[in-house]
């Protein structure tokens, strides 16, 4: 089985506004932690660990290394 990449999502706005609503009001370590469950959660529904790499590469591969943070930082 290959990780689907094209939009699948029922309601996507509704999902982002879902997600957002979750994380209000929490402290940027519970954020982190709900991410992490939400992860994990989903991991297990999905099952699969070949689909499951092929999601941690492609997250992966869009995420910026820590030297171009490090050398392109924000603007303040």
């Amino acid at each position: 089985m290959d990780l689907n990449t094209k939009l699948h999502l029922d309601a996507p706005d509704d999902f982002y506004e879902a997600l957002i609503e979750a994380h209000r009001d929490l402290t940027p370590a519970a954020s982190q932690a709900l991410n992490a469950r939400l992860v994990l959660l989903l991991a297990n529904h999905v099952g699969a660990i070949s689909v499951l790499r092929q999601a941690l590469a492609a997250a992966r591969s869009s995420a910026p290394a820590a030297t171009d943070i490090l050398s392109n930082p924000a603007p303040p």
